[in-house]
């Protein structure tokens, strides 16, 4: 398996687990929402935006591919942020750390 290869492999991960998390597991998300203190409208805006970035990784326009990556690098930066502002275990941080780094990844392979 090539470098290309595993990086296509991670844009479809990462484009599956934003639909799973966003879509199928949207009652979880509003519950976390909740908890941190931040307005539906926010909550909403989020998804939107991590649909969307996961959407651009799958293009064929690799301008289109870096800004996706950026996207989800700069809102799983806010997440870990914000799980450590709430002083969350490092367990729940977890999926954000391996978003943030799938991220990365793509962004890297994209400059």
């Amino acid at each position: 398996m090539n470098f290309e290869s595993i990086i296509d492999a991670l844009k479809i991960i990462a484009a599956v687990a934003v639909f799973f998390v966003w879509v199928v597991r949207y009652a979880n998300i509003k519950k976390e929402f909740e908890k941190f203190g931040f307005p539906s409208w926010f909550r909403d805006m989020i998804g939107i935006l991590k649909i969307s970035f996961t959407v651009m990784l799958q293009s064929l326009n690799e301008q289109i591919v870096l800004l996706g990556a950026f996207g989800i690098v700069f809102l799983m930066s806010g997440a870990i942020l914000t799980h450590i502002k709430v002083k969350n275990p490092v367990k729940e941080m977890l999926p954000a750390i391996a978003m943030i780094s799938i991220g990365l990844i793509i962004l890297y392979s994209s400059l």
